[in-house]
């Protein structure tokens, strides 16, 4: 059986919410001066020495490198860091920012049907109903894109954010099954990982990065520090105690906060498709998490 998330487990999901919901705002402000892979490498690798820094302070241990622990790890960084940072800073060079965040409300669409195969959380008829609509939902996101592949890029920028959303939902699940390890040390190595991965990437296909102007630069930084790092934290420590498919609740919020930053700081136009889509998508994890939702209305 999962376990029963706490109070501080629902706590550590609102603090994310926020914390990822401007992120698409602020990755978009960082791409006004870098290219997508800097921004993906330049978040990995701050988020990284902080965290590594973090457990040498806090004297965390080590783990036992063992085959199985070397592959999970380097499978997790990749997945959680590296892939989904590159597909979503490459995909907001042509879509909104708001685009993004809304994509990620569908990653519990693909943690369920994983999770139900890959772990002891399991999907009942509720859950099936609810991903299906939510699928009718992402359908609806994407719209017409899809089918004008090769007129622009945007249909191309649409794809990347989903399949970062795919890329998340197969980490969220891999961390879940890793092998016991310290959180503070997990999510040092996996950042450690992608940013191993990223750096070769960057300097081959956009050089050493010149610094730009202050406000992309203040974005990195802050993407380096809070939403990599800090919600890195965050996120390994809560699916570890709760589990994934209690991590994806975070996604209600990560949507409504990436539309309204959005709006209200880059003056997005958002076209109704999208507030269908985000009406569907939601209704769809409502009905496929009804028993932690009621679980949260009656705490």
């Amino acid at each position: 059986m999962a376990a029963q998330p706490t109070l501080g487990n629902w706590l550590s999901i609102a603090a994310l919410g926020l914390i990822w919901g401007a992120t698409f705002m602020v990755v978009a402000i960082a791409l006004e001066g870098y290219g997508p892979l800097t921004v993906a490498c330049a978040r990995t690798t701050l988020g990284a020495a902080a965290l590594l820094l973090l457990m040498r302070v806090l004297h965390r241990p080590l783990p036992s490198f063992t085959p199985q622990m070397r592959g999970y790890l380097v499978a997790i960084g990749l997945f959680n860091t590296a892939v989904p940072f590159a597909l979503l800073s490459w995909g907001q060079q042509f879509v909104p920012s708001a685009f993004a965040g809304i994509s990620m409300a569908a990653l519990p669409l693909f943690v369920l049907p994983l999770a139900h195969v890959f772990t002891d959380e399991k999907l009942q008829l509720r859950s099936i109903l609810g991903v299906c609509l939510g699928f009718i939902g992402a359908t609806v996101l994407i719209g017409p894109g899809v089918l004008r592949i090769g007129t622009g890029m945007e249909p191309l920028g649409q794809i990347a954010c989903v399949l970062a959303s795919i890329s998340y939902a197969v980490s969220s699940i891999m961390t879940r099954r890793c092998p016991p390890i310290d959180p503070i040390t997990l999510a040092a190595l996996l950042l450690t990982v992608g940013s191993v991965a990223l750096i070769p990437a960057m300097l081959i296909f956009e050089g050493i990065p010149q610094v730009e102007a202050l406000r992309p630069t203040l974005a990195i930084l802050f993407l380096g520090f809070v939403p990599t790092a800090l919600a890195a934290l965050i996120r390994v420590t809560t699916i570890r105690s709760a589990g994934a498919v209690f991590m994806t609740l975070v996604n209600y919020q990560v949507p409504l906060w990436s539309m309204f930053f959005g709006v209200l700081v880059l003056n997005e136009v958002l076209p109704l498709r999208f507030f269908a889509a985000l009406g569907l998508i939601l209704t769809g994890l409502a009905i496929s998490q009804w028993s932690n939702l009621k679980r949260l209305l009656l705490r």
